[in-house]
């Protein structure tokens, strides 16, 4: 399987070396460009990008900020975060990194890492099954945002933009829960946590800017399952 990536880093010597490793690990053909700043990367990058190698300290948009504007465009893209310094490790957690590596890069977290991406690359993505406008539809998990219980139909919103099921938010809810990043956050009302910009008072704040109402008596407890699912979701190695 060949790779498609980015490396976004101002030290040349450094991109190189990982080039090299991840070359190593991956084994099949791997296809890299190199970028000196997070500027140059949005101005010139020539993907589509399976992954993308961001160094959190550059002169200019660093990789925090480069990895935002990634994310307005690309809310699937795999983004990781490399970095001298675990501290900012916190910073960059708003725009949920695929992985973070730690310099001086280890072998061992390189081939770890390749091991995962391979995983998740290869996998098929599952879909849930609705009628829409007396068709059958399969809708891939990974574009809803969040379905909402609406009369006798229920609203679902994707990266495309939204449709009416002919379901039951019941329906809808025992095919969506099988997979461990959707939410329940209030009555009718279901969500993919990896598509949250922010848990914020009474309310979760959407990547499409919408804002869902929390389910109040439930509201700390579903702040820890978020927060849960999240750092389970940070492959780290510190």
């Amino acid at each position: 399987m060949e790779l498609r990536i980015a490396i976004v880093e101002d030290q040349k010597f450094e991109a190189q070396q990982l080039e090299r490793l991840l070359r190593q690990a991956w084994g099949d053909p791997v296809v890299c460009d190199l970028y000196e700043s997070g500027d140059a990367f949005l101005h010139r990058a020539a993907g589509p990008y399976a992954v993308v190698f961001l160094d959190i300290c550059m002169e200019g948009t660093n990789g925090i900020g480069t990895a935002r504007q990634l994310r307005e465009k690309d809310p699937h893209l795999l983004i990781v975060f490399v970095t001298s310094s675990p501290e900012y490790v916190w910073e960059a957690f708003p725009v949920h990194p695929f992985d973070y590596l730690l310099k001086p890069y280890k072998e061992e977290k390189i081939r770890q890492l390749t091991a995962e991406l391979r995983r998740v690359l290869c996998r098929q993505e599952p879909e849930l099954e609705v009628r829409i406008a007396r068709q059958t539809v399969q809708l891939p998990l990974n574009k809803i945002l969040y379905a909402e219980s609406q009369n006798h139909f229920v609203r679902i919103v994707t990266d495309d933009g939204e449709c009416r099921a002919a379901a039951t938010f019941a329906q809808v809810e025992q095919q969506l829960k099988t997979q461990e990043n959707f939410l329940v956050c209030n009555r009718g009302l279901l969500l993919n946590m990896d598509k949250v910009l922010r848990f914020e008072g009474d309310c979760i704040e959407m990547l499409d800017g919408a804002r869902l109402p929390v389910r109040l008596k439930d509201k700390n407890s579903l702040f820890a399952q978020f927060t849960q699912y999240q750092f389970r979701h940070m492959q780290r190695e510190f």
